[in-house]
Parts: C-alpha cells; sequence; structure tokens
C-alpha cells in the first residue's frame, strides 16, 4: 500500500502530473524540455521529477550533460492507463502538448540557451 499511496501523492501536485502527462504523449524528455515546459526553474523541475522517481513513476538517464526522463514500463500500467482515460480531455493538457511540440522540435542546446543565457551551450 506505501508504493501506491507514494505514487498518488507524486502525482497530486499539477506539475508533476502535468510532467506525467507529457511523457505519456512523448516516450522521452530531456530535463530542459521539462523545464520549459512547466515554466520553471531548473532546480524546481529536478525537484519535481525527483519526487517522480522516488515514486517509481519515472526514470532518468544521462547523456553527456544531458538528463532524460521517461514513465517506467507503463504499456501494462492500470494507473498510466486510467490515468491517461482521465486526462485524454483535459484542456489544460491540450495547450501542453502544442506546447511540446514546438519544444521537442527544438535542439536541447537551443533550449539550455534560452533558459541559462549563452554561456551555457555556446553555439
Amino acid at each position: 500500500m506505501n508504493k501506491v499511496l507514494s505514487q498518488f501523492k507524486a502525482l497530486s501536485d499539477r506539475n508533476r502530473l502535468r510532467g506525467v502527462a507529457a511523457l505519456m504523449h512523448i516516450e522521452e524528455l530531456c530535463a530542459c524540455q521539462i523545464i520549459e515546459l512547466l515554466d520553471v526553474t531548473g532546480a524546481t523541475a529536478s525537484r519535481h521529477m525527483g519526487v517522480l522517481l522516488q515514486a517509481g513513476l519515472v526514470k532518468s538517464r544521462k547523456e553527456g550533460r544531458w538528463v532524460y526522463y521517461r514513465l517506467v514500463d507503463s504499456s501494462e500500467s492500470l494507473l498510466f492507463q486510467w490515468l491517461g482515460n482521465e486526462l485524454k480531455c483535459a484542456v489544460d493538457l491540450e495547450t501542453d502538448r502544442a506546447l511540446l511540440e514546438d519544444i521537442v522540435a527544438c535542439e536541447p542546446e537551443e533550449l539550455c540557451r534560452r533558459q541559462r543565457g549563452e554561456a551555457c551551450c555556446p553555439k
């Protein structure tokens, strides 16, 4: 029961729920893409993703300087199936999905420059 309680607590925050919904739409997202979508600082996004990691809802991998997040094996998860059904008509998430299309079309380096300035990822 503790695992279920931890997962529902993790999903009870609006930004964490938006992050999970985004990962249900796009298989894998870089931390900078999540920062851009949620319009929060890197530290805030990291804290949110840490809660989701601890709850066993997402996993991460590091590739060079980038950290990527994806849902845990969601194809068989009844929780993710239920969540997908509940969220598919949410107007807020329709806006997020449209924004996500623009975000993933942009290279992570460009997002990083927007968020941190030119010194972070020089051209």
